[in-house]
């Protein structure tokens, strides 16, 4: 259905904000923003601000929904005889062999991860994304295997593949803050994506394999 133009005006206002916003946080850090400010280099009153970002942090962590549904994703996008695991190792490994800002391998990088790391508050806030990355992909695995609501090996392997996102993205978060091209950083995201393989077990590796139809 084509998008109507209340709702195309909403969108832009918006990403409008979240643009305004994530300026201002980039050059003067999170804390240090308010947000009135943010609300009259936007051009809205503060009450707009609130109807479409809650909280501060969720300006700030505008694309997390697509963070938390990234690994459902991947595993539902398996192919015919492959494992969960080995979708999610396929999928992320394309997105670094393509250098994708997806993964943080992009200029700049570093002065979104200094943020955070300059915010208790999107510290907090990054924890509990991460603690819904697990709930989602666990919640995925049990409807695409048919296990038990006591099944623990949804539990567990979600588990070992929201590890395998945490460490990549920690990993190119760390190079990019180390000054590191992206080519170079890619390079050895690739190189870590192996390890991490050798690391999982054969029975993470076989889990929900995609029956032929």
């Amino acid at each position: 259905m084509a998008e109507g133009l209340r709702e195309r005006k909403k969108r832009q206002t918006r990403q409008h904000i979240s643009d305004v916003a994530t300026g201002l946080f980039l050059e003067r850090g999170f804390d240090a923003v308010t947000i009135a400010e943010i609300a009259d280099a936007a051009d809205v009153s503060v009450n707009t601000v609130y109807n479409y970002f809650p909280a501060k942090e969720d300006l700030f962590f505008d694309r997390s929904a697509g963070v938390v549904d990234r690994l459902p994703r991947y595993v539902r996008g398996r192919e015919v005889g492959e494992s969960a695991a080995r979708s999610v190792l396929r999928q992320f490994t394309a997105e670094v062999e393509a250098v994708s800002p997806t993964v943080g391998l992009f200029a700049g990088y570093d002065r979104f991860m200094r943020v955070i790391q300059g915010a208790h508050a999107l510290k907090a806030r990054l924890w509990y994304l991460q603690q819904e990355v697990v709930e989602q992909v666990e919640n995925v695995l049990r409807e695409e295997t048919g296990a038990a609501a006591d099944d623990p090996l949804p539990t567990l392997v979600g588990g070992q593949l929201a590890w395998v996102q945490g460490t990549l993205m920690g990993f190119v978060g760390r190079q990019m803050m180390a000054g590191r091209e992206v080519a170079e950083v890619s390079r050895e995201a690739l190189v870590l994506l192996d390890e991490m393989e050798d690391l999982l077990s054969e029975r993470v590796l076989n889990y929900a394999m995609r029956p032929a139809p």
